[in-house]
């Protein structure tokens, strides 16, 4: 029978439930143990696909074009295998469900409520992604007392009671607060929150403590007192320098073996040797290079977390240090913020604002043959700097920015014309791409074709095509069934390679992604050579 784990979340937000659940799942998988994760998030929206950066973060894609919750991307790059559409879902994709099943009349004329309709849906997401797995680990977005919450955690107590104790474990990470005034740990709002859960019902049979500082054994007797967990359930979790030692730390404190007494499970040992060995060689970098992220939501680190992420995977299989520069493209001043940096990378993005600073930095590293590397928006703002600054079509742009625009160089396909909706109308999930033979994506890959994940609306305008590989911006991926531009090189430029795609949500600490690892092999041999051979 598949067992459960859930990780519900208290005292306040963005705690890391998401790198919790994945460090479970990675030490849980390194015991040999078969298993899936699954993110649900209380609000309303269908997916997070409409929603801005700002609010919620990056939206991860999937290979099956889902649309989803970062954390999705936490779980791929620690257990080094793909998510479905099947491993999140919003508390607006229940009500949808739901309410359409009424509207057919599913029911029966039965008054549809909270509980048991709701809940019954919830349960049957959980039992759903269950099928060939050992565990499923199941992580409850939001914070224990949110009024969004309470259909996911009373789900969660209904699945304790229907599959036994031996097969739910409940996992709750809290924050152990420290106040300077007094240089004092405080377990009182980890006591509140927990005695919440309780009245839902969910006793936490293991407790994360976030914290700043060291837990002695007394401030664990007394939570353990409190809370009414035993002393080796109270885990430590303090703030380490990388994300990817959390799975150390937790294995360090027996996480995984309490885990496994708890839910009466047989594993084989212990693996860990190859994590160990990434995060020492992350820890062991003696060089370092400096990128500049040149985008608009710069001031929420989370709108490219996958992105960052893949920055240092690709300095892991460099033996470098990565400094993340960030840099918002709606500063006039964007450009005395250049001089010293290895390469420089454009994200995605969507709307206006900040496009212009984008193209000028993308006219930078063209001619200051500075390494680039632009991902989707990132290498439309290249095409359209390209037509501006050398094939000197004044005006050209993307039609999203100038639908008048006499060259347009970036534009809708034909089937994205007259679409009103905005959720999930996008080129979304996994294409091919055939890479031409001895392009530097070509050589990066070694492989004559590839599939990686996409999520936009417009496209390279094949009209102009030919005008700009006559003039050095040479094509050199295609999507052949629909005849899609996917990647593009500048001629005799050190590293100047931009892709429609978004190679970051298939890149892992373990298995850095080949376009990231050599833009960061070009980056820093640009800051190895002397000033005036750059």
């Amino acid at each position: 029978m598949t067992k459960y784990i859930f990780v519900t979340g208290g005292v306040v937000s963005s705690l890391g439930k998401g790198i919790s659940a994945a460090s479970i799942g990675k030490l849980l998988q390194a015991r040999g143990l078969s298993l899936t994760m699954l993110k649900c998030d209380p609000y309303i929206n269908v997916d997070p696909g409409t929603m801005n950066p700002f609010q919620h973060g990056e939206v991860f894609v999937t290979e099956d074009g889902a649309e989803t919750d970062l954390d999705l991307g936490h779980y791929e790059r620690f257990l080094s295998r793909d998510m479905s559409q099947a491993n999140n879902f919003t508390a607006g994709k229940v009500y949808e469900t739901v309410l359409s099943r009424e509207r057919q009349g599913d029911f029966l004329g039965t008054t549809v409520q909270v509980i048991p309709h709701i809940t019954d849906e919830i349960k049957n997401r959980f039992r759903a992604v269950a099928k060939g797995a050992d565990i499923v680990i199941v992580e409850i977005g939001g914070t224990v007392g949110d009024i969004e919450s309470l259909p996911f955690l009373e789900a969660a107590r209904q699945m304790g009671l229907e599959c036994g104790k031996d097969n739910v474990l409940y996992v709750h990470v809290t924050l152990i607060p420290f106040i300077k005034a007094s240089e004092e740990l405080k377990t009182k709002p980890t006591q509140h929150s927990v005695g919440k859960l309780r009245e839902i019902g969910i006793n936490p049979d293991i407790i994360v403590c976030r914290t700043e500082k060291t837990l002695s054994p007394e401030i664990k007797a007394k939570l353990s007192l409190f809370c009414n967990v035993p002393k080796e359930s109270v885990i430590e979790a303090h703030d380490v320098p990388s994300i990817y030692e959390v799975p150390l730390v937790f294995q360090k404190q027996g996480l995984d073996d309490q885990i496994i007494m708890l839910l009466r499970l047989r594993t084989r040992s212990k693996d860990m040797e190859g994590w160990t060995a990434m995060v020492k060689r992350l820890y062991g970098a003696e060089r370092g290079v400096t990128i500049a992220l040149a985008g608009k939501y710069t001031d929420y680190k989370d709108a490219y977390k996958s992105v960052n992420e893949s920055l240092l995977h690709a300095g892991i299989a460099n033996d470098a240090r990565i400094d993340i520069r960030f840099l918002d493209t709606s500063d006039p001043d964007v450009e005395s913020k250049l001089s010293d940096v290895g390469g420089i990378l454009v994200p995605g993005g969507f709307g206006d604002r900040g496009v212009e600073g984008k193209i000028h930095v993308a006219q930078l590293a063209r001619e200051a043959r500075i390494p680039y590397l632009g991902l989707c928006l990132g290498m439309q703002v290249a095409v359209i700097e390209f037509a501006r600054g050398v094939l000197k079509l004044a005006g050209a742009n993307s039609t999203e920015f100038d639908p008048r625009t006499r060259y347009p160089v970036i534009d809708l396909m034909p089937d994205q014309k007259g679409v009103s909706a905005k959720g999930a109308t996008m080129r979304l999930g996994t294409y091919s791409c055939a890479l031409k033979k001895g392009s530097l994506a070509h050589k990066a890959y070694g492989t004559a074709s590839v599939s990686e994940r996409h999520r936009h609306r417009f496209e390279f305008n094949n009209k102009f095509r030919k005008l700009f590989e006559d003039s050095g911006l040479q094509v050199t991926g295609t999507h052949a069934a629909k005849n899609l531009v996917e990647i593009v090189e500048l001629r005799d430029h050190p590293f100047f390679v931009a892709v429609q795609f978004h190679p970051e949500f298939k890149s892992r600490p373990e298995a850095p992604h080949p376009l990231f690892r050599d833009f960061i092999a070009a980056a820093l041999a640009r800051r190895s050579l002397p000033a005036h051979a750059r």
